[in-house]
């Protein structure tokens, strides 16, 4: 259906992600537990060849603002959706600014993170074809 990348340092969590998104969306998923190496992969990527991206927010080496942030200045305009288990004020308007899809409260719930990224995917798809 659509390719994500998600972006997860812990890797129990990075699964059961992982495992939602192919078994209800069949999504192919390209799952990182190392924001450094995600970074790179999210660098070669564009609107064709990845659907969405979803980010942990507190990792080590790239947080998921920053990674939104090189996503932005590398023209990748795909839904960014973060996950946060503390969405204070100033985070959420900074990732407003850099044009973030929506956030995903921590303790993650499988069929509300499969939900929300089917319909930012929907959404950027019909804006794409109108």
């Amino acid at each position: 259906m659509f390719s994500v990348a998600v972006i997860e340092d812990d890797v129990i969590t990075l699964d059961l992600i992982t495992d939602a998104l192919e078994t209800r969306l069949s999504a192919t998923v390209y799952p990182f537990s190392r924001s450094k190496i995600a970074r790179e992969f999210l660098l070669q990527q564009t609107p064709d060849t990845l659907q969405l991206i979803i980010s942990d927010q507190v990792m080590k080496e790239f947080d998921g603002l920053s990674l939104l942030k090189a996503c932005r200045s590398a023209n990748l305009s795909v839904p960014f959706l973060l996950i946060t288990g503390d969405p204070n004020k100033e985070l959420v308007m900074e990732a407003r600014k850099l044009g973030v899809s929506g956030f995903l409260a921590k303790p993650l719930e499988m069929d509300a993170l499969a939900a929300k990224a089917k319909s930012v995917v929907q959404a950027k798809t019909k804006t794409r074809v109108s």
